[in-house]
């Protein structure tokens, strides 16, 4: 004979509950599935923004793989582009920050050198967020 006590937890609450009642319990939850599936992804860059001292650099397409190099007052800064993302490959700063953040591929991604000046962020048509304030 099992009692209400050896029941599990939830079965109290299961006599009141409608068929109503998990009909609106299973939307919800579909919903914010949903929404976390589709609102919450970040947008597909479509472009790489260099700067070095604070002036742009260059502004680089992300379709085509290429390297190049950017100079800065520490030395030379090299960024690496492969399609739909970038990377800092190399930098001369003492820390390498900018370098261990590895491929940015969300627009609205930065990855800063500070003691070389040197920045490198993904814009496109919608920022995911924004990677300082992140």
């Amino acid at each position: 004979m099992a009692g209400p006590a050896l029941r599990p937890w939830f079965a109290a609450w299961a006599r009141h509950l409608r068929p109503g009642d998990l009909l609106v319990l299973f939307l919800a939850l579909g919903a914010s599935v949903g929404s976390a599936l589709f609102l919450w992804q970040g947008g597909r860059p479509d472009k790489a923004v260099v700067k070095a001292g604070g002036r742009i650099f260059a502004e680089v397409d992300l379709k085509t793989p290429r390297t190049f190099e950017v100079p800065g007052p520490l030395g030379i800064t090299r960024i690496e582009i492969q399609p739909g993302r970038a990377r800092v490959a190399s930098d001369p700063g003492p820390r390498q920050y900018c370098v261990r953040q590895g491929w940015l591929s969300t627009s609205g991604a930065v990855a800063i050198c500070a003691p070389n000046q040197v920045s490198l962020a993904l814009s496109g048509s919608r920022a995911d967020y924004d990677s300082l304030n992140y």
